[in-house]
């Protein structure tokens, strides 16, 4: 089942568009060409542990928003390695993935749509 839509206040939105002008986006389709590729990117879920635990994208790593920032340089060594980032609808990921561009990642991705656009693509989850 495709979870509904959250209303998100005006000043989130906008600063989540601000962040859409810096970065870059991938589709699902996009995503499915990734799966099967050896050298794949890192995929990673930044949403809440319990929205992670509900379900996942086959083969993700689990960092949520709160702690990428911290984290990411343990987990993605490699600053000029793909990444991709989701979240529930591709509001948070945009925003992390402008801090990520910010630390000096160079090819990171925001999944357009979010984990509502993996289960309407019916990508495989865990």
């Amino acid at each position: 089942m495709i979870p509904p839509h959250k209303h998100h206040n005006p000043g989130f939105l906008a600063l989540v568009n601000d962040a859409k002008t810096r970065i870059r986006e991938v589709d699902v389709e996009q995503v499915r060409g990734f799966l099967p590729s050896p050298d794949r990117p890192v995929i990673i879920d930044t949403r809440e542990e319990s929205e992670w635990a509900a379900g996942h994208l086959a083969g993700a790593i689990h960092v949520s928003k709160g702690i990428l920032e911290r984290d990411i340089e343990t987990v993605v060594p490699d600053k000029d390695h793909t990444i991709v980032l989701y979240c529930g609808g591709g509001y948070r990921s945009a925003l992390a993935a402008d801090s990520l561009q910010r630390m000096g990642y160079s090819r990171v991705y925001s999944l357009a749509g979010g984990w509502r656009a993996i289960l309407a693509a019916d990508l495989p989850v865990e």
